[in-house]
């Protein structure tokens, strides 16, 4: 992707005025979607209010997986699909996500017998078509061989199934990427949907660029919103159509800790005796223990609560009793507000299933909610394909089962240098806009990492580029 390109596809004002398809929001859901459409050269707008991935997305547990916890809802088709999207994006995206044992602990005072365990791993292995790693199991003394400070009283044994870590912000940025690699195609973060109506065959709508204030009209034959949470909401205010609400939002909370607190060396499903499930997964140098499972709140705070800091440090010093659980080791924490569909009668955010739903309120208007990050590409094929039908064009199916094609400057899990050099490729390749954006998720590193020289050069080579654009 050469210079100009670059800022075009990273600054509102300068994208051309019509597109036959403007997708809103640029989540996971959102990227899949524009993916998609510009593989079967479909000229797409993708927006975001934020950066790309900024919200929900990228505030997931940080792995593909079946949903394990879903078969005793006996989602069977869920977890089916989900476990093959994992299988196959282990294959597409390599050096973005990588298989993984996952111990799941057993105790006799436990929800769970082992039998029970046994036939569910047995059950989550059939459904990926017998594609995962083989689920095992292992006796107290084996498992306490491999996590020595878990709690012994009690433990019977252990299962193992295999499930995928992943970085969560990065699959979305490269799925944008990918679609930004054909001509027609344009992406834009940091810029809101200020209004849209009807015209002529389409849409006319305003998009506003957040960084330089500027506002420009463009107009699109379709519009597809993929905004996670926040859609109804959008939806109310920009009042296009009638809208019902039909969300339930569910937060879910994570802490970051130093490896050395709990030194494990594979992943781990803790299961308390209220029924919740609590992931703890060393990545590298840290630890990512989460989630929680309570009400979102209204204002999409993604800072977790006490009570849920309070919940999952509980849950540790229990599990891990032989261990110093300690906010000294903290290193960080982040929470996401998940977009459930809302089911009649069903009150349980846990067991609320996590199956997306299209609706299409206009005939030229398409709305994508709830879903799990680990499908998105299905998710993205049921919005794509009756659009694509819509307007007599084939959908291939193959198309979104290619691998990606430009990887990210800094991949994950690798150690790199950040040069001068490499500050300037990744402001022209990928597009932040902000020291967060940059930072946090072009490298996924934490600002307390970089010294302040390193600091002092991402943000002047970021103004730089500003004054480059506007200037155009």
């Amino acid at each position: 992707m050469d210079h100009r390109s670059a800022l075009l596809n990273s600054f509102a004002h300068q994208i051309p005025s019509h597109h036959e398809v403007l997708v809103v929001g640029g989540g996971i859901a959102g990227a899949g979607v524009f993916r998609d459409l510009s593989l079967h050269g479909i000229s797409t707008l993708l927006i975001d209010k934020k950066d790309f991935t900024s919200q929900t997305s990228q505030s997931s547990s940080k792995m593909l997986h079946g949903g394990i916890r879903y078969l005793e809802n006996l989602d069977f088709a869920l977890v089916w699909e989900a476990l093959h999207e994992k299988n196959l994006w282990l294959k597409l995206a390599p050096h973005l996500s990588y298989p993984e044992e996952f111990y799941l602990p057993v105790y006799k005072d436990g929800l769970r017998p082992l039998w029970m365990i046994r036939l569910g791993l047995f059950l989550y292995d059939a459904l990926s078509s017998f594609n995962n790693l083989p689920s095992s199991q292992a006796n107290a003394t084996q498992t306490l061989k491999q996590i020595p400070l878990l709690k012994e009283r009690g433990l019977t044994g252990s299962g193992i199934y295999s499930d995928a870590v992943m970085d969560d912000a990065k699959i979305t940025l490269e799925c944008i990427y990918d679609g930004l690699l054909q001509r027609k195609s344009y992406a834009c973060n940091h810029t809101s949907l200020e209004r849209i109506e009807k015209y002529q065959d389409g849409y006319k709508a305003v998009i506003k660029d957040q960084i330089t204030q500027c506002e420009r009209e463009i107009t699109c034959n379709k519009v597809v919103f993929t905004t996670g949470p926040f859609t109804d909401k959008l939806l109310s205010e920009l009042k296009l159509f009638d809208w019902t609400p039909k969300l339930k939002l569910s937060r879910g909370s994570h802490l970051w800790f130093d490896n050395d607190m709990l030194k494990l060396k594979k992943p781990m499903v803790l299961t308390p005796k209220d029924g919740r499930v609590i992931f703890v997964i060393p990545q590298r140098d840290k630890t990512l223990v989460g989630t929680t499972e309570v009400k979102g709140r209204a204002d999409f705070d993604q800072s977790p609560s006490d009570e849920e800091v309070d919940y999952l440090f509980k849950n540790l010093k229990e599990f891990f009793p032989k261990a110093i659980i300690d906010k000294k080791y903290l290193l960080g924490q982040f929470a996401g507000v998940r977009p459930l569909v809302m089911e009649d009668g069903e009150n349980s955010l846990g067991k609320v299933a996590r199956n997306h739903k299209v609706y299409q309120p206009q005939e030229n208007a398409f709305v994508l909610m709830g879903g799990k990050y680990t499908t998105f590409r299905v998710m993205a094929q049921d919005v794509v394909e009756p659009l694509l039908h819509q307007m007599r064009r084939p959908y291939q199916n193959h198309l979104s089962t290619l691998p990606l094609r430009k990887p990210s400057q800094v991949v994950p899990w690798t150690e790199f240098t950040l040069s001068p050099q490499l500050i300037e490729q990744i402001i022209l390749e990928e597009f932040p806009k902000t020291k967060e954006d940059f930072i946090h998720r072009r490298l996924g590193s934490r600002e307390e990492d970089l010294s302040a020289e390193l600091i002092t050069q991402i943000e002047s080579s970021l103004e730089k580029n500003l004054k480059a654009v506007t200037q155009a």
